[in-house]
């Protein structure tokens, strides 16, 4: 989700989404751009030049997505006090029931 973030302002080069997408290594970041771009939600352009570069865009497919991704996270912010509170009561309820056991 964050790369396809990123990635709707417009082409980024590796390094800039490396950035973007904190806490993912090099390879996973690889792994992850070759499944988008497979899938086809990411085209990746190589760049001329010594040494030659690449940038990665969404394709249309991929600028499909930005409207259900921006739904979701609006649900996120409208339910997640209720989501935060499920999750204490579970948590109570299972420290409860782990002192009994």
């Amino acid at each position: 989700m964050e790369l396809i973030e990123s990635l709707s302002s417009g082409a980024k080069r590796f390094g800039e989404l490396r950035a973007a997408a904190t806490g993912i290594s090099d390879k996973m970041l690889t792994q992850t751009l070759r499944g988008l771009e497979r899938d086809g939600l990411v085209r990746r352009r190589v760049l001329p030049g010594v040494p030659a570069g690449a940038e990665y865009h969404l394709s249309d497919l991929g600028r499909s997505l930005l409207e259900p991704l921006n739904a979701v996270r609006a649900w996120g912010r409208q339910h997640m006090p209720g989501v935060e509170q499920a999750r204490l009561v579970f948590d109570t309820r299972q420290g409860t029931q782990d002192q009994t056991h």
